[in-house]
């Protein structure tokens, strides 16, 4: 039996009102809306080579996408899109500056790039950080026309990679901190990131306000509730401890790097929605369990 044609819908990008008005800036966070695939839903917008997507299927949402975004040159006898900028994503504070020596014609440098943080001055270059639950975090100067774009899962934000991103905007770009603008996509809430106990203690080695990132909640139990004779113990007062869930907010944690190393908070935008909450507009690892696709937030500087 042969499988239906993709349902073609039209392709839905979220911006942010702090970098929209930058009239040299493409940016943008990609959904699930209007692609290929089938493998996540029929015309599910999948940017990642995933194993269970095809290759042409996501070569073909990537050039739709870039294409929705205006990331195009026009030249004859056709079209061509910019360079996209992608890495192999390691969970890391790894961040490379893409220059000159980058290969456009091959797409890619001779190398494959390992990290989780990407930063240019390049005009012509798309930046891209795949995402299906992590945070997508995009930094732009507007003073000094540079950008980054930053992949911040828990461990990446353990390691404080949107600090150290800050770091080499400076030390390449000059850029200063109370310039910079920065917009955290759509990712997992604390309404719904659950962690373990030993993550907090991580957490509270290294950051002083880590108790504010931090949400605990007793878990319900009907049964207990209705019959509290049955859970009876010796332990005061008389009763077994419910057990806790503990959530962590990683929106938090990433404000907060940003806000220390001296972006003013109202050139920091957050984006509400939450990734596991929202699966039918958002790809999401958790509410999916693990069976999804990718999300790209993109940052580039159109030539002049």
């Amino acid at each position: 039996m042969s499988k239906k044609p993709p349902v073609k819908t039209k392709i839905k990008i979220l911006s942010t009102a702090q970098l929209s008005p930058i009239p040299w800036l493409i940016q943008g966070f990609s959904t699930r809306a209007g692609g290929f695939s089938h493998a996540y839903g029929n015309g599910a917008l999948n940017l990642g080579f995933t194993e269970d997507d095809s290759k042409a299927a996501v070569e073909r949402n990537r050039a739709a996408f870039l294409t929705a975004l205006g990331a195009v040159y026009k030249r004859k006898p056709g079209p061509h899109l910019w360079p996209l900028v992608t890495l192999r994503q390691i969970h890391s504070d790894i961040i490379d500056c893409v220059d000159s020596d980058f290969d456009s014609s091959r797409g890619s440098r001779p190398e494959p790039l390992a990290g989780d943080g990407l930063i240019t001055n390049t005009p012509g270059l798309l930046l891209g950080i795949q995402t299906a639950d992590c945070l997508p975090i995009l930094l732009v100067d507007p003073k000094r026309r540079a950008v980054g774009a930053f992949h911040a899962g828990w461990r990446g934000t353990l390691k404080r990679i949107v600090e150290k991103g800050v770091g080499q905007m400076r030390l390449h770009f000059g850029s200063r901190p109370r310039d910079l603008k920065a917009a955290i996509g759509p990712g997992i809430h604390g309404c719904c990131y659950e962690v373990g106990e030993e993550l907090r203690y991580q957490f509270e080695s290294q950051f002083s306000y880590a108790e504010k990132l931090f949400r605990v909640a007793e878990e319900s139990d009907p049964v207990r509730e209705k019959y509290p004779m049955l859970f009876l113990t010796a332990r005061a007062p008389g009763h077994s401890d419910l057990p806790k869930k503990i959530f962590l907010d990683l929106v938090e944690a990433n404000r907060q790097q940003l806000l220390a190393v001296g972006i003013p908070a109202k050139s920091i935008e957050i984006s509400p929605l939450c990734t596991n909450c929202r699966p039918d507009l958002l790809f999401s690892y958790r509410a999916e369990k693990a069976k999804t696709g990718r999300m790209m937030a993109v940052v580039g500087i159109r030539a002049v």
